[in-house]
This record gives structure tokens, C-alpha cells and sequence, in this order.
């Protein structure tokens, strides 16, 4: 079973910066996608960022267009873990940020609200002066 528990999310100020943590278990981040999508209160998921796969893949790194040069993707096989660090972060921002494993990317990033794949609950991350 694919599991993925995310952490870091919390308060941050307009143009501050926050780096989000996905620990995976029951299976090597290496052998997967793995990714971000953000639901903000009343809105549809909204692809973030993915990490493609290194042993079935070339770990490319995919970002949604608005979070490009913002938000930066990483991956320590050693930790087990996927990393998005973001910076210049905006109100626009706030959501809950869900980490997202499948196969492929494709799906994290282009199609979030039809994603099929495992996913965790969510942190909470609140742009706010």
C-alpha cells in the first residue's frame, strides 16, 4: 500500500517562504511519480508540481505554469522523502497541499480533481500579513 504522510505547512507572511514535506512508506520514492496538487476552501484541486519517477524514468520535474520558478520540487532517496520548497509565496496560495503518488505525472499535474492514485490528507498552508 502506498502511503504518504506530508508535513511543514502553517502561517506565513506575503513574500515569505515554506518547504513541505512528503515521507513515503511501503514503498521507494524512487520507483514512482510523486507530486503535489492544492484545494483551496470552494475551489478544485489545482496541479502544483511532480517529480517523475528515476528508476522507471529520467526524474524530470513538472510544475503548474503559475508556480513555476516559485516552488521547487526535490527528492532524498535516502530519506525516503519529496520535498517542495516554496518561496514568494502569495494569498493566492493558501490551500491545503496533498501529496500525490502514481506511475506517471501526468495525472498530478494536469488532471488532480479525476486523480486515481494515493494520496495523503493534506497540510495546511495560510498566506496571511
Amino acid at each position: 500500500q502506498l502511503q504518504v504522510l506530508e508535513s511543514g505547512g502553517g502561517l506565513v507572511q506575503p513574500g515569505g517562504s515554506l518547504t513541505l514535506s512528503c515521507a513515503a512508506s511501503g514503498f521507494a520514492v524512487r520507483d514512482y511519480g510523486i507530486g503535489w496538487f492544492r484545494q483551496a476552501p470552494g475551489k478544485r484541486r489545482e496541479g502544483v508540481a511532480c517529480i517523475a519517477s528515476s528508476s522507471k524514468s529520467d526524474g524530470s520535474k513538472y510544475y503548474e505554469e503559475a508556480m513555476r520558478g516559485r516552488f521547487t520540487i526535490s527528492r532524498d532517496n535516502d530519506e525516503n522523502t519529496v520535498y517542495l520548497h516554496m518561496t514568494g509565496l502569495q494569498p493566492e496560495d493558501t490551500a491545503v497541499y496533498h501529496c500525490a503518488v502514481q506511475e506517471w505525472c501526468d495525472d498530478i499535474i494536469h488532471a488532480p480533481n479525476s486523480f486515481s492514485g494515493s494520496w495523503g490528507q493534506g497540510t495546511q498552508v495560510t498566506v496571511s500579513s
